[in-house]
């Protein structure tokens, strides 16, 4: 807790509104103690917070994201807006299905959801606590309708978001809560492994939810989540669905260079400039982005970089380990985040000496971007000695200027791995993870070869 008068906030929004419905819990922003300068590695969010975050918040409410939030107990007790969220309460196996076995636990419950709140003191405080150690016992849930009506929901690594989004499917809607000083502050994972190993839990616990019955669509179609705020929800489920496809895209410039092709315009062409005007504008609209929100350009190319690297690691991991998971094949793991301390005042306690810098192990996440790092400069090396015997032979055909801006900018975005190909200890890349790339690499070349 950074802010001492944060519950004070919370709880004027909570009681507030004129219509509980409005705010069913007020989630605040995460900010990092001990934030690496410029965001080396993209995780800290400010402008995903500023440009995506405020704009969900003006429609069916923020999202739920774990850290920092304060909820209505009637709320993740199950209550549905309107009258018919009360019914069905009342008779005790009712309340036996919803709560489970525990008198006291079923009374309290009961007396949140039609607001008969007793302001006399507790008395017995050893009872509470043991009625508080049998519901908290692991087979009290058994029978009962938790995870998936009443408290968080199951079946998702994103057990948080999924709890947000029945709450909306309910009709509730949700409040942000932006105070100053900070509400609550933490740390940010640094170095590549923890980065990396958050953003796969996250990818793919979205990717759990889009393709399980708790699909935004299904909700919206079914239930009370409106239609805007399933946008909002797809926007960010999709993530781990773009792996695969920016991957092939990520592929064709180092195929071209590789096989004497070419897929995109070529200076001589009107198309190419059409291509460059997109290249340049979406380029510079996310710098202005960057800008707008107090960020420097070095911020805006750290999470541009962040965001290839992810997709080529983490985002193509999660959409394996979820489409394996759905064939039967392998179940999905939560995977701990190793935490970081920070002082009270701000300043990281990490014992990096280059705090910035990326770290590896021999995580799996490491070895598809890995391997398209060494493809993208083979391929530049491979196709500027083509570019040479074009000149001095007057051999016809092959790739323009275009194949190698797209893997000039692969190779820029990927220079942390690269220079973890030449790194040692942790800031190098184990050579485990080296030879496997290499396999990856030396499959690649005989695809294009025979091609």
């Amino acid at each position: 807790v950074n802010n001492p008068r944060v519950v004070l906030h919370a709880m004027c929004l909570l009681l507030g509104f004129d219509d509980e419905i409005s705010c069913a819990f007020v989630q605040t922003p995460q900010k990092f103690y001990g934030a690496l300068k410029d965001d080396p590695f993209g995780n800290q969010l400010e402008v995903s917070l500023m440009k995506v975050g405020r704009g969900i918040a003006g429609l069916q409410g923020i999202f739920y994201c774990g850290t920092g939030c304060f909820h209505r107990r009637k709320v993740i007790y199950g209550m549905r807006t309107g009258r018919e969220g009360t019914t069905g309460y009342s008779s005790n196996k009712e309340l036996h299905s919803k709560f489970g076995s525990s008198n006291n636990f079923k009374e309290s419950a009961r007396d949140v959801i039609y607001g008969n709140l007793s302001t006399e003191p507790i008395v017995d405080i050893s009872s509470c606590v043991d009625v508080a150690k049998e519901v908290a016992a692991c087979n009290y849930e058994i029978g009962t309708c938790w995870g998936q009506e009443v408290g968080w929901v199951y079946g998702s690594l994103t057990e948080d978001v999924l709890t947000g989004q029945r709450i909306h499917a309910a009709g509730w809607r949700s409040t942000l809560m932006e105070i100053e000083p900070p509400a609550f502050m933490g740390c940010a994972p640094n170095g590549g492994p923890a980065c990396l190993t958050q953003l796969k839990r996250w990818a793919s616990g979205f990717l759990e939810i889009l393709i399980s019955r708790n699909n935004p669509i299904l909700t919206t179609t079914f239930k009370s989540l409106q239609f805007r705020q399933c946008l909002a929800y797809l926007h960010s489920y999709v993530w781990p669905v773009r792996a695969p496809f920016e991957l092939c895209y990520a592929l064709l410039g180092p195929y071209c260079l590789l096989s004497n092709q070419s897929f995109l315009p070529k200076t001589s062409e009107d198309g190419f400039y059409i291509a460059l005007a997109l290249f340049i504008a979406y380029n510079t609209y996310m710098f202005m982005e960057f800008i707008e929100c107090g960020q420097s350009a070095r911020a805006c190319w750290n999470n541009h970089r962040m965001q290839r690297i992810t997709s080529a690691s983490a985002w193509l991991l999660a959409f394996l380990t979820v489409i394996l998971k759905t064939l039967g094949f392998s179940e999905t793991v939560f995977e701990v985040t190793r935490k970081d301390k920070s002082t009270s005042d701000g300043d990281s306690n990490t014992d990096e000496p280059e705090p910035g810098r990326f770290t590896f192990d021999e995580s799996t996440v490491f070895i598809p971007v890995t391997a398209l790092a060494m493809l993208s400069v083979i391929a530049i090396a491979v196709g500027a000695w083509r570019v040479v015997l074009v000149t001095t032979e007057g051999l016809p055909g092959g790739p323009g200027i275009s194949e190698f801006i797209s893997c000039g900018w692969l190779v820029l975005c990927f220079m942390p791995l690269l220079r973890g190909l030449v790194g040692s200890g942790r800031y190098g890349i184990p050579w485990s993870i080296k030879m496997k790339a290499c396999l990856l690499v030396a499959i690649f070349l005989l695809f294009c070869k025979r091609n």
